[in-house]
């Protein structure tokens, strides 16, 4: 049997270290001793970006802001929903993952970090979401294990009632929050609906053929009309 193998780790600022793990053809990123993803595991990650593009459909050039580059699953999923006209922002906090992106992991990324519609910004999801209002068609989150700071405390402020609002605020008339997370969370349901949401909560699967752990993904749509 093949050995897991140690290809680098990288600190989150602000919070512990991530380790990048091979076997094989198979990667692995790690926070200590939970696997936050594995590249063999890509289904409810695709899930956020399909249940979310689908959404959208009928946006003319929609704007798309992914919280977490991770394996890129996300990513590659809401690219092959969306038109030439569609804009993807990724927002990546740790410098190390993008490099692991372009680097090691260069086959599982394909040329999705090379799409015209995407751009990459080695930057606190949060921060971009505070800088705008109304600029975004869809927010998409996956930057822990669920509504709440696992990776770093720092990632709290995103769920919790201000950050909700201020997600609120940053998205367009219409526009979706969509949040993934390893289990169900009833206080987060509560809160997004107070926030101004309407909320479909989703069970989805790890494995693409439908096995693995359960997982959940928030859809919350922003309750007024598009314009």
């Amino acid at each position: 049997m093949i050995s897991w193998k140690l290809l680098d780790t990288a600190q989150i600022p602000g919070g512990v270290e991530l380790r990048l793990m091979q076997r094989g053809t198979e990667f692995s990123i790690k926070l200590g001793q939970n696997e936050l993803m594995n590249s063999r595991l890509s289904g409810s990650e695709e899930a956020l970006a399909t249940l979310t593009c689908e959404r959208l459909q009928g946006c003319k050039q929609p704007r798309l802001l992914i919280g977490g580059l991770g394996m890129g699953f996300t990513l590659r999923a809401a690219l092959s929903k969306l038109d030439a006209n569609a804009r993807v922002v990724v927002a990546e906090l740790v410098p190390e993952v993008v490099a692991w992106a372009r680097g090691p992991m260069a086959e599982v990324f394909g040329d999705s970090l090379n799409d015209p519609r995407v751009s990459i910004r080695e930057k606190d999801v949060g921060l971009l979401i505070r800088a705008e209002r109304s600029a975004f068609d869809a927010i998409l989150l996956d930057v822990d294990n669920g509504p709440e700071g696992l990776s770093r405390e720092a990632n709290d402020a995103l769920y919790n009632t201000s950050g909700l609002a201020t997600a609120h605020a940053a998205l367009r008339p219409g526009g979706v929050l969509a949040v993934w997370s390893s289990g169900p969370d009833p206080r987060f349901t509560q809160r997004l609906t107070r926030a101004g949401f309407d909320v479909d909560e989703i069970k989805t699967r790890a494995s693409r053929k439908g096995g693995g752990a359960r997982h959940v993904i928030w859809i919350a749509t922003r309750l007024d009309q598009r314009g």
